[in-house]
């Protein structure tokens, strides 16, 4: 897939700003603060309809204004499609795909795919397992679109879980206890669809990042990542996961009760990583744990590009600095004219005469885009 084309109006520090894409490979220049990673996250949010920086929508919204708007035209093998997102200060969005608004915004995702590789998933291994949640969680919707109406239903009985649990803390009238049962019920219903599928996906993400990684640490280290969900998990079955779930809630129903919060479900679950089977986070140098973060991502291309069977837009956001001159190399090899690439960058001097070459660079200035070549 290519992105020809993309618009953006009173979106972060961008008034009205379109630039068309001419090559693989497009370098964007500039210094601090001059909305370079600003320009990525709106194509993140165009793939997935999440920002990894932002929860609100009114923090993409340029101040002052009432919505922003992000366009595109992108090339896949089916065809050209425009992709249109709207941004509300109020909240409420809206996408439309060739001019038609589309009601359901699952239908919008699977569009256009991407991965994003940034300084901030350096915290995939040195932060805690939400992080590792939501990474799982993004790559998901990418894989499998349905995914973020069957995350959206979980969550959203999770939430209605807990305000009943917080409501009646310390009672335990029979009354409670039966309409519990029905919230029991569907937590394990909604749950189960989340768990099996993030189990799938790891088990098919797992050994593709090994072998990455085992590339670029010139097999001298072994990864590992394993999935640990929060519900015993002998079998991948719905009918048997689900039985568990239940059994688990029975086991911490009294200090659910206590504590007024839900103690059971994939919003607890873990991922874990290790690095010749110990946990990656406490194990050697940043370099270690940057191989790894490379590693992930570049397996995530690979296997986004294997369900969708085409090559997923990769979009790096002031990594290379983050990489030593080897890992650097490793990634630019991997990537050739294989993924079209976004990188942001202060200074062009990561980059040899080829790469320079064949790259359209673009200088970002104050949220305006000038081409240099």
């Amino acid at each position: 897939m290519y992105l020809k084309t993309l618009n953006l109006r009173q979106f972060r520090n961008y008034q009205d700003q379109k630039v068309e894409f001419t090559a693989a490979k497009t370098i964007l220049v500039g210094n601090n603060a001059q909305g370079k990673s600003n320009l990525l996250e709106a194509v993140e949010l165009l793939a997935t309809l999440r920002s990894h920086r932002m929860t609100r929508d009114r923090d993409l919204v340029q101040e002052g204004e009432a919505i922003a708007q992000i366009d595109a035209t992108l090339e896949r093998q089916t065809g050209v499609s425009d992709l249109t997102l709207t941004l509300r200060r109020n909240g409420r969005r809206s996408v439309a795909l060739n001019g038609e608004s589309i009601r359901r915004q699952m239908d919008f995702l699977g569009v256009l795919n991407a991965v994003q590789f940034s300084s901030l998933d350096l915290e995939l291994v040195r932060g805690g397992p939400e992080g590792r949640r939501n990474w799982l969680d993004t790559l998901l919707i990418q894989l499998e679109p349905v995914y973020a109406h069957i995350l959206q239903q979980y969550n959203h009985v999770l939430r209605q879980r807990n305000a009943f649990l917080k409501k009646t803390q310390d009672l335990a009238l029979d009354t409670e206890q039966s309409e519990l049962a029905v919230w029991d019920a569907q937590l394990a219903t909604t749950g189960t669809r989340v768990i099996r599928r993030r189990d799938r996906a790891i088990q098919r993400l797992a050994p593709i990042a090994t072998t990455w990684h085992g590339n670029i640490s010139g097999s001298t280290e072994v990864l590992q990542i394993k999935y640990i969900p929060n519900i015993p998990l002998e079998d991948n079955h719905p009918e048997e996961v689900q039985q568990a779930f239940l059994a688990k809630i029975q086991q911490r129903a009294v200090a659910e009760m206590h504590q007024g919060t839900t103690l059971v479900g994939p919003h607890r679950d873990e991922i874990e990583l290790t690095i010749n089977q110990t946990p990656a986070r406490q194990y050697g140098s940043q370099g270690q744990q940057r191989t790894l973060v490379l590693a992930l991502k570049l397996a995530e291309l690979q296997l986004i590009e294997e369900v969708v069977k085409e090559s997923p837009l990769l979009l790096l956001d002031d990594v290379l600095a983050e990489l030593d001159l080897s890992r650097q190399n490793q990634l630019l090899d991997a990537i050739q004219d294989r993924f079209q690439t976004l990188i942001t960058t202060t200074h062009l001097g990561s980059f040899d005469s080829q790469w320079l070459k064949s790259s359209q660079i673009i200088l970002v200035k104050a949220g305006e885009l000038t081409i240099k070549n």
